[in-house]
């Protein structure tokens, strides 16, 4: 299988079409955001043409009531990864969420949502507190930083179990079963902010404002994951009339152009051994590289 990575507006999408279309590929999403049906324009999913010229799978395929951590999406990952090898199609995971990514290939425990009622409490407690009432409660924990801190409070609260026992029960990353080509597309900064500005101002022109326009009409909780993508906030200001719609796209731009450098920086810094693609060249077909045994080890692979 193989694995396009990278920030926002870097090209993943059309590297990753190219590709399914010549080595009879599934595409399936790695963005967060574009798990979503309410934002196809705004989170910049493929067209309805596109989609339709090769399977593509976890596109829209949540409402915005829904919720999505990295472990559940792993676990639809693997599902349509092995419904894609059943078919005898190749399958090309593409996307900018980096932990998704880490999740799917490494593996991640599969916690239950934390109870709003405990993550209020714990979160409303002062370091000291919180390291106190940790030790009390799963005194095994060795962690030390204030948010890992409460985050194993919130959990052994929640579910009743330590984190390190739901760590030890995590399923595997499919890194250790399936041969990987990984790569990321990046683009110099200057080049990248234009195109975030360029595909910006197209999706004002494909309907970018009514889809959230709509979105707003449902009255989700400010918190929900979908209300949280790139733009809405801002965009949605602008149609309430408490801001002007030019300084909503100044701010959805420079939010834009901030995720897409934590996302460069992630990626440089997790994924330093992955080759950067060549946007001049094909992707290749045939590669020598396998992530379980030369990306994990730390060996510079070979994509000759």
């Amino acid at each position: 299988m193989v694995v396009i990575a990278g920030p926002t507006a870097a090209g993943k999408s059309a590297v990753a079409l190219d590709l399914a279309r010549r080595a009879n590929g599934t595409i399936i999403n790695a963005d967060a955001s574009q798990l979503y049906a309410d934002l196809r324009v705004l989170t910049a999913r493929p067209s309805l043409a596109d989609e339709a010229s090769v399977p593509h799978r976890l596109y829209g395929v949540l409402d915005g009531t829904d919720t999505c951590d990295a472990a559940r999406w792993a676990g639809l990952a693997r599902a349509v990864i092995a419904e894609a090898l059943a078919a005898g199609r190749l399958p090309i995971v593409t996307g900018g969420s980096g932990l998704y990514l880490r999740a799917l290939l490494d593996g991640i425990a599969d916690v239950p949502p934390i109870d709003p009622d405990v993550r209020v409490a714990v979160r409303a407690l002062a370091p000291a507190a919180a390291r106190a009432a940790l030790a009390d409660e799963d005194p095994a924990a060795t962690v030390t930083d204030p948010q890992r801190v409460a985050r194993a409070l919130e959990v052994v609260r929640s579910t009743g179990r330590p984190l390190q026992a739901w760590q030890a029960a995590a399923p595997g990353g499919i890194a250790a079963t399936h041969d990987i080509v990984a790569t990321v597309v990046d683009r110099p900064r200057a080049d990248l902010h234009a195109r975030i500005d360029t595909r910006l101002a197209a999706m004002l022109v494909g309907g970018a404002r009514d889809e959230v326009a709509a979105l707003g009409r449902r009255d989700l909780a400010p918190d929900a994951p979908v209300m949280k993508a790139l733009g809405v906030a801002p965009l949605l200001a602008a149609e309430r009339g408490m801001i002007t719609l030019e300084a909503a796209l100044t701010a959805t731009a420079a939010a834009t152009r901030h995720y897409a450098k934590r996302q460069a920086t992630w990626f440089r810094n997790q994924t330093a051994t992955w080759p950067r693609h060549d946007l001049l060249a094909p992707f290749p077909t045939s590669v020598g590289i396998l992530y379980s045994s030369e990306i994990s080890a730390g060996k510079a692979p070979d994509m000759t």
